[in-house]
């Protein structure tokens, strides 16, 4: 049984590849955080050097506009590599999913619900 710091660990790594290899970029930095039945995770410095290019030569409201939406239908098309990804490591079904990216900031979070919080060696989390 792993730790919660392992788990937490195994879906940065996780995330990583898929960034790389679904997006063509991983990110600068990730973070994960296991809260019970939420599986938070924030990615910095995910923009391509094309995204970036795309949100300062547009008008602002349609540069982000247009990002958000081709981020959101990729991460659409990858919820089951996703969603296969976090039950494998976590040992519990994600049920849901949230996204949003920052075009300002190149700043991604992704939340999952699980259907129950994971078990962990050292206890169950709260």
């Amino acid at each position: 049984m792993k730790t919660q710091g392992e788990i937490e660990d195994a879906i940065c790594k996780g995330m990583s590849n898929f960034e790389l290899e679904f997006m063509g970029r991983g990110p600068k930095d990730i973070r994960a955080h296991l809260i019970g039945d939420l599986l938070m995770i924030r990615l910095q410095g995910v923009l391509t050097a094309a995204e970036q290019h795309l949100v300062t030569v547009l008008p602002v409201e349609k540069g982000r506009d247009l990002l958000k939406q081709v981020r959101s239908q990729l991460i659409e098309v990858a919820r089951p590599k996703l969603d296969a990804l976090v039950a494998d490591i976590t040992g519990s079904k994600p049920v849901s999913m949230h996204h949003d990216i920052s075009t300002l900031t190149g700043e991604e979070i992704v939340v999952f619900t699980l259907a129950e919080a994971p078990c962990y060696r050292g206890g169950k989390n709260k």
